[in-house]
């Protein structure tokens, strides 16, 4: 029975901004849905208030409405819109409880909307942890002994009955938000209290904590026959206690028994059966006890996509929100295609012959005074992902796309040798948790004291000991004498070449050429949903190293199955996990750069590892390659697809470190050179510029080690912003005020970034800052939009409130910010985007930083007004355009806001005081016809109120 031809027009509800526990897993299964949906013919409006996001773009739906998420926005859409159905499930949480807010207020029924993909009831059951408990009963599914409170007594009471330790989980919250396990009276009683605050039904739910047992979740897809499959079990190598986003994760689950994984998928299916009738996608999360009873016990059900919908659709290749869409209008699995192989139906269940492991990222140097133990609520800003053919080498490419100063596990010279510390930090889990096991096993510790203190299953305890045993055997040799047998044993394990290097004391170059004279060289393995029992037809790799094929009369070979084609390729470096000062709009650029490499005629090849985002759908590029943003994997790539060059300015600070090896190793960067990059950066060479072009800039100096720190105050006068080279989203930036507060941060950026250049500014106390974007061909130079900040300088731009157009700046600022920016897009030689950041005091234009890339900014202005500015630069970049040869036709009325939003409730001790490094998680935009705005005038009257130095 085909899809139901009714539905003519679908409501697509976003996620809203970015924040922790929420991130742009929900742009890629909205966008991903959206273009499910135009695949019908259907027509596909879509809210959402992100403007970072491809989403909320042009090329994604029919009709893009950038608006707050609040029932009052819906009803506008409704009164403009014929809509047929809504689909609330592919914008998490806030879609839902947006969703559940207008049918209370009886919006879609007054307006003849039906609700697809979910069942109201079903939401209802599954967030009302007391229905939940009490249904799960019904059914004969186990949980953990739980009461719910609605009231401070009745959880002391709970707790009384129950004993220690607890777990305190508040309903209704995203990213597990006011959930934690307590151990002690006074704990439990803050615990419940902020549970009560913060869930909006003033309910908690109190269960004996399941301290130490593995935890499990299943991604489901049903259609509206009650076909149910199972697309990806997960396991997580963490044990209950951290929550799942925060859990480094392996799919398929790996210790789990045969048996015990028949009884948890079939009470997975009876759960997601007995909640409600709806066609769509669930994920089910178990906790399974670590004995031979391996008893399960259910923990939660979500009957929407989900973060881990995005990993798994990663993991396997089965694009899961792109089928929920299709079964939610009235499609049956057996009706739709694999996309993958495009001649098997979607109605069967992905067969991995790989690994993939999950490594979350964190930001805690963000959050000064946080408390970075990990636990029940969600503090991780983003995650990477790695494939590999063992648990092992997935492993380590993980560890390696984390961007976290580490090469991989171990063998960098980084590791902790403190015996007291690493038990401690054993015993308290945080972000270095998985490089603190490896520490641990060097020094000695019993994998049984480990086990102990951590609960980590044996078995990946184990996994991670053979590591530390390769490493010893490598290091009882050198590169003359190491033998290929062991070589390869390494790079099968994931070991990079820098490591080997670090082992056997010799450059990683040196390790390339060795392996490359061995023969050990790098292949890459299709993703393909079915284990190679069908022929795929979607180009999405991960690269391995495995043992040579012998066969008599043919030469010993590895299989590679990337096949090279003859056409000109170019490719794009993504930008990793997502960070504070690194998020999903440099995602956006680079998708829309692929799209317009694609326009041009080039074969289109992305490089990337984070799971989350729409540039690692495999059919975004021509050519996917899942892999760590690290220069080995880079360069092997390169060295196997020959591309015409490499787009380095649209992937943020990730993208553009790799441009000094590429223009090293004589690899050709398409657009701003990499000599133009690096004069941005070098604060000495990019004055010298200024000075030439007689541009004003702060007084500056730039210092290599602590001890020229005072003299070079007392030259400059306080106050002083400080700040270390190379670096994104005022990583280290700080304004001091004394001679012992400079020396103390200058002390610790020293230790910080070793062998980096530490620059001092002069700071233009009470200076207005403004930004601009532009294009530039070399002769030309566009500007796509200059913005004002509601905050004074100081706060970073990321933090700051921003208006487009400028809202308080006069004709001699503007037009002094018209020619600074491009005398700089001109004496850089730019060829692509540029961004810089002026201060402006007493009506002078002073220039503190220039950067020749994509920015954060560059999405906001796309939106605000209606350009595809990335794809023109792009065209640039690729030397296939030149400026004149666009017309631009900005639209906008009145003002666009771009509003940082934070996460400060995830740490809830911590200063929010905003300065010059970056701590907001994401922005939304809101467009105001006048500045008699309620909304400008409540910023702009808050604008010095969080201003720190």
């Amino acid at each position: 029975m085909p899809k139901d031809n009714s539905i003519r027009s679908v409501l697509i509800i976003g996620s809203g901004p970015i924040v922790i526990g929420q991130a742009c897993e929900f742009d890629y299964s909205g966008s991903q849905a959206s273009r499910s949906l135009r695949d019908e013919g259907i027509e596909v409006t879509l809210i959402n208030s992100n403007p970072a996001t491809i989403m909320t773009d042009e090329v994604v739906a029919d009709h893009v409405y950038l608006l707050p998420l609040e029932v009052e926005s819906l009803e506008k859409i409704l009164q403009e819109r014929q809509i047929d159905a809504v689909l609330p499930t592919m914008g998490g949480q806030t879609a839902l409880n947006l969703c559940i807010e207008a049918d209370k207020q009886g919006l879609w029924e007054e307006h003849n909307v039906r609700i697809i993909g979910v069942d109201i009831d079903a939401i209802n059951i599954t967030e009302d942890r007391e229905e939940f408990r009490l249904l799960m009963e019904k059914i004969g599914i186990g949980m953990a002994p739980a009461e719910t409170a609605t009231s401070y007594l009745k959880g002391k009471e709970i707790a009384q009955d129950f004993g220690y330790p607890l777990c305190v989980r508040a309903s209704y919250t995203l990213g597990g938000s006011g959930a934690t396990f307590v151990h002690t009276k006074e704990e439990f009683e803050e615990a419940l209290k902020r549970g009560l605050e913060i869930s909006p039904i003033h309910q908690v739910m109190i269960d004996k904590a399941l301290l130490g047992w593995k935890e499990y979740e299943l991604e489901l897809l049903r259609d509206k026959n009650d076909n149910v499959i199972i697309i990806c079990s997960i396991e997580n190598m963490d044990p209950m206690g951290i929550h799942t986003g925060d859990s480094i994760t392996v799919a398929p689950a790996m210790t789990l028994s045969d048996a015990t994984y028949q009884r948890m998928r079939d009470m997975a299916i009876e759960m997601m059966r007995s909640i409600g009738t709806f066609a769509g996608g669930c994920n089910v999360q178990f906790a399974v006890s670590p004995d031979e009873k391996e008893e399960i016990y259910a923990i939660e059900i979500n009957p929407r996509v989900s973060r881990s919908s995005a990993l798994a659709s990663k993991a396997t290749g089965y694009p899961i929100a792109k089928i929920a869409a299709k079964l939610a209008i009235g499609y049956t699995l057996d009706e739709l295609d694999n996309q993958i192989t495009k001649t098997t139906t979607a109605y069967f269940e992905p067969t991995l012959d790989y690994v993939i492991v999950k490594i979350p990222r964190w930001n805690f140097d963000k959050f000064e005074g946080a408390n970075r133990r990990l636990g029940i609520q969600m503090k991780s800003v983003g995650e990477v992902m790695g494939i590999g053919r063992s648990f092992q080498e997935a492993l380590h490419k993980a560890a390696q796309s984390l961007e976290v100063k580490r090469n991989g596990l171990g063998a960098d010279g980084k590791g902790i040798t403190n015996q007291d510390t690493i038990i401690e930090k054993l015993e308290y889990a945080s972000w270095d948790r998985v490089f603190v096991l490896y520490d641990a096993m060097q020094m000695g510790i019993p994998l049984r004291r480990i086990h102990e203190i951590t609960k980590i299953d044996m078995w990946f305890l184990r996994q991670i000991e053979d590591l530390v045993q390769t490493q010893r055997e490598i290091e009882e040799h050198t590169l003359d004498t190491i033998p290929r047998d062991l070589l390869l044993d390494a790079k099968m394990k994931g070991f990079v070449d820098r490591q080997l290097g670090h082992m056997m004391h010799c450059l990683e170059s040196q390790v390339h050429d060795k392996r490359v004279d061995m023969g050990i060289n790098r292949v890459w393995k299709l993703v393909d949903t079915c284990a190679a029992e069908f022929p795929a037809q979607t180009p999405y790799y991960y690269s391995t190293f495995e043992l040579s094929m012998d066969a008599p009369g043919i030469e010993p070979y590895a299989e590679n199955e990337s096949v090279v084609s003859d056409r000109e390729k170019v490719i794009v470096l993504g930008s990793g996990p997502n960070r504070i000062g690194q998020g999903i709009e440099f995602d956006y650029c680079c998708v829309h750069g692929v799209l317009a490499a694609k326009e041009c005629g080039y074969e289109t090849i992305m490089i990337n590892c984070n799971p989350e985002t729409v540039s690692t759908d495999f059919d975004t590029a021509d050519k996917l390659y899942f892999e760590p943003v690290f220069w080995e994997h880079i360069y092997d790539i390169i060295l196997h697809e020959k591309p015409k060059g490499v787009i380095v300015q649209l992937g943020g600070q990730t993208a553009l470190k790799l441009a000094e090896k590429l223009e090293r190793f004589g690899i050709p960067i398409l657009g701003t050179s990499y000599d133009a990059l690096d004069l941005a950066e070098d604060r000495g060479r990019f004055s010298n510029t200024l000075k030439d072009n007689k541009i004003p800039y702060p007084k500056f100096d730039v210092i290599t080690n602590a001890d020229e720190a005072r003299a070079v105050a007392e030259d400059l006068g306080y106050p002083i912003l400080v700040r270390p080279s190379y670096v994104l989203g005022g990583a280290g930036m700080k304004i001091v005020i004394n001679h012992e507060e400079l020396e103390h941060h200058v002390v610790e950026l020293f230790k910080d970034y070793p062998g980096n250049r530490v620059l001092l500014d002069h700071y233009l106390d009470g200076a207005i800052e403004a930004e601009a974007d532009a294009i530039c061909d070399g002769e030309d130079v566009y500007i796509i939009g200059i913005m004002e900040h509601v905050e004074p300088c100081g706060v970073h731009s990321g933090d700051s409130n921003a208006t487009l157009p400028p809202f308080n700046l006069g004709e001699l600022v503007m037009q002094q910010i018209k020619d600074h920016t491009k005398t700089i897009a001109k004496a850089l030689n730019t060829v692509g985007l540029i961004n810089i950041q002026f201060a402006v005091k007493d009506d002078t234009v002073y220039i503190i930083e220039a950067n020749p890339r994509a920015s954060r900014t560059v999405p906001f202005i796309c939106k605000a007004y209606g350009e595809p500015y990335v794809n023109y630069a792009t065209k640039v970049m690729l030397r296939e355009n030149k400026v004149k040869d666009f017309t631009f036709n900005p639209e906008l009325e009145g003002w666009a806001i771009k509003m940082p939003v934070f996460s400060f409730d995830k740490f809830p001790n911590v200063n929010k005081n905003l300065g010059p490094q970056m701590r907001s998680t994401g922005e939304k935009i809101h467009f105001i016809k006048n500045l008699k705005d309620p909304v400008f005038k409540k910023i702009y009257s808050e604008r010095n109120l969080y201003l720190s130095k």
